[in-house]
């Protein structure tokens, strides 16, 4: 683990998932951590211009090629000795980025759904599909964990942070949905999210998410092998979140509902115990 990685993945729920793995597998899911971290900052940089942060994208497309193809790393080094430990693929990370310039390229507003699910697929099922080479799982239960898991986390991020994502010119919420409570989309995020209607849309993208959570937890039940404490603590914690954000509804105003610190401990605990 480096000196950087620790504080940066500390503050997170995601912290609590890794550092019970074992030590090469922990400091591997750190490093696949901060590479997401750092090329999610060069996305979402709102003081950077545009073509800067897309040569900074592309510097890791270029360095990551050259990894892979026995040649320098140059800003992938960090990656180097988990790749070889894992067998990561070269594609995976790649995908990341490509999600990353997704936002990078416009500013992402009210997509379709199928532009929603190859933006869920690229910045969160490709990491889970880096992650389940590093818990140890077999090929297909974890590609297929990373498909459901992956965009059901994403999906809870998406109505979460509804409001965030509005302050920087983004919306998520597909088309598909707005479109089928009457709400006109125009130029102004803000006149779509601040409709009443807005709530029977998010719980579209909600049940979505449900069916995601509902099969990755299906997956996990049947105790594939692999560490996989980390995904049922995420399953577990964030189908919860999406659970507290039904009751609350999404109509304006919206209180940002968070993790209960508490209740991840003890579920840390529960899954401790039960392996």
């Amino acid at each position: 683990m480096t000196a950087q990685t620790q504080p940066a993945a500390a503050g997170s729920s995601f912290y609590a998932g890794m550092k019970v793995l074992p030590k090469a597998e922990r400091e591997a899911m750190y490093a696949v951590y901060d590479f997401c971290r750092i090329v999610d900052d060069i996305a979402d940089d709102q003081q950077g211009d545009p073509a800067s942060r897309r040569v900074a994208l592309d510097q890791w497309r270029i360095d990551l090629d050259s990894l892979f193809a026995g040649g320098e790393p140059g800003v992938a080094a960090m990656l180097v000795p988990h790749i070889r430990a894992f067998g990561l693929k070269c594609a995976d990370f790649e995908a990341v980025i490509d999600g990353m310039a997704m936002d990078l390229d416009r500013d992402i507003r009210f997509p379709s759904m199928d532009e929603l699910d190859l933006y869920c697929d690229r910045v969160a099922s490709a990491v889970g599909r880096l992650s389940v080479r590093i818990f140890g799982m077999d090929e297909t239960p974890g590609i297929d964990l990373a498909y459901h898991l992956g965009r059901a986390l994403q999906l809870t991020n998406i109505l979460r942070d509804i409001d965030e994502d509005a302050g920087i010119g983004r919306a998520y919420l597909p088309r598909e949905a707005i479109e089928a409570q009457g709400i006109a989309i125009g130029d102004e995020i803000a006149a779509v999210i601040d409709d009443p209607r807005i709530d029977g849309a998010a719980r579209i993208v909600a049940e979505r998410a449900k069916r995601h959570y509902a099969e990755a937890h299906r997956i996990l039940s049947t105790r594939p092998r692999g560490h996989l404490i980390a995904p049922r603590l995420m399953e577990a914690a964030y189908s919860e979140l999406l659970r507290r954000m039904l009751k609350a509804g999404w109509t304006a105003p919206r209180s940002r509902v968070r993790h209960n610190r508490l209740a991840l401990a003890w579920t840390l605990i529960r899954l401790r115990l039960g392996r």
